[in-house]
């Protein structure tokens, strides 16, 4: 299997905004309905991207990581999230993406004790307790979001450079201070 963008590219303005004190809650929304969707099927769920890193500035959209047993057994959880109002837009290997229909809400489906569930918990722990790359991250994310992108998948890769050496660090932190998911 390789990366599959279903219903292909789209070119969507990059909004940011201000850090807002109501996403939490709109996290614990979504948090419950997944809950109450699979049942034990989820082995975690968790707020990761911009919006769970207070202070940072970010395009108004809460990212979820949902562990699972398997990410690329989709009959095992996909029609449940289906049933609760989640559309699927990616499928590669070992991650899913669902979101809303507002696109406000998207759901990274993980297999548990997957590198991809820890990449995004370590990069969300790390900006939440270093300033200096929450700064770097945020200025970056205005600067691109000033040009004018094909799809929001180029706005992202643009910026793997800076994610990558900020997940550097972040990797650091954890061997020195015995980060674990």
């Amino acid at each position: 299997m390789t990366f599959e963008l279903i219903g292909g590219p789209e070119k969507r303005d990059i909004v940011l905004v201000g850090y807002s004190d109501s996403w939490p809650s709109m996290f614990e929304h979504e948090r419950d309905k997944i809950a109450a969707a699979l049942g034990g099927k989820a082995s975690r769920i968790d707020h990761v991207g911009s919006t769970s890193i207070p202070g940072l500035t970010a395009k108004p959209i809460i990212d979820i990581d949902l562990s699972v047993v398997d990410a690329d057994d989709e009959t095992d959880y996909l029609p449940a999230l289906k049933s609760a109002g989640y559309q699927l837009r990616v499928r590669e290997p070992d991650h899913r993406m669902v979101r809303t229909p507002e696109l406000t809400v998207h759901v990274h489906v993980c297999s548990a004790g997957s590198e991809w569930e820890r990449r995004h918990l370590l990069f969300r722990d790390w900006l939440r307790q270093d300033q200096s790359d929450r700064d770097a991250y945020a200025n970056l994310k205005r600067q691109l979001a000033l040009r004018d992108w094909p799809d929001v998948n180029a706005y992202a890769k643009a910026k793997g450079t800076l994610i990558a050496a900020i997940t550097d660090r972040a990797e650091s932190w954890a061997a020195a201070t015995g980060w674990a998911v």
